[in-house]
């Protein structure tokens, strides 16, 4: 029997962790069973009733969260030269393109979003056996090949992210961090959950969302009620 931890035994004593909650609770039980000296990310994961192996119930899409991530984030824009200007305006942290390409075929990949533009994904195309396994290759569908670029750039500075489901029908995404009002963390899982259900494929029988929890870096999951319309 595996042995439980001080901290998680002082986090049950404090809360019934199988209790379920509304988003706005979840998120106070969070913050309070959550030890770490460092400003740890919440994270919450919804259960949907999908078949990820089937192309027709694939689920993924993109969300701006209200308050952002709160994750400092680094954006590389590959593009052309007459785009350079706008995509640094924006906010990108690297711009460049032949320069990049090539330093990432030789391994770097020191970035959380890649922003491209139709134009130059020929060249960005042969990167995929780089960036696919590290979840960075630029998408269509995750709004990360765009023509409009200094748009993109300042979506997700701004706390755009974009989830999609795992192979045991799993979507998992960062909605804040520990230091953020509980208010705040409401409102970034609810935006979450709101374009989930939007999302919902016309395939999909039965219960489309079947759980949800929220839960830091380190603490146990909190059940969130998974017929909420709500923050509070």
């Amino acid at each position: 029997m595996a042995k439980i931890t001080k901290k998680r035994k002082e986090a049950l004593a404090k809360h019934d962790l199988t209790e379920v909650r509304s988003l706005l609770e979840a998120a106070k039980v969070v913050k309070d069973i959550t030890y770490t000296k460092f400003d740890s990310s919440v994270d919450i994961d919804v259960r949907l009733g999908v078949d990820p192996r089937k192309a027709d119930q694939m689920v993924r899409g993109v969300a701006t969260l209200p308050h952002g991530t709160g994750k400092t984030v680094r954006v590389l824009a590959l593009v052309t030269p007459d785009k350079e200007a706008e995509a640094l305006a924006a906010g990108a942290d690297f711009v460049g393109l032949d320069d990049y390409i090539s330093k990432i075929e030789k391994g770097w990949t020191d970035i959380d979003v890649i922003i491209t533009m139709p134009a130059v994904m020929a060249k960005v195309g042969r990167l995929g056996r780089v960036l696919g396994p590290r979840g960075l290759m630029p998408n269509p569908k995750s709004g990360t090949v765009t023509t409009d670029v200094a748009k993109a750039v300042r979506e997700v500075k701004a706390g755009k992210i974009d989830f999609k489901v795992d192979k045991t029908g799993i979507i998992h995404c960062s909605v804040g961090k520990v230091s953020f009002d509980e208010s705040m963390l409401a409102e970034n899982a609810l935006e979450i959950i709101q374009t989930l259900n939007r999302l919902k494929p016309s395939s999909s029988k039965g219960t489309y969302i079947k759980s949800i929890t929220l839960s830091s870096t380190m603490s146990p999951a909190v059940p969130v009620d998974s017929q909420v319309n709500s923050a509070n």
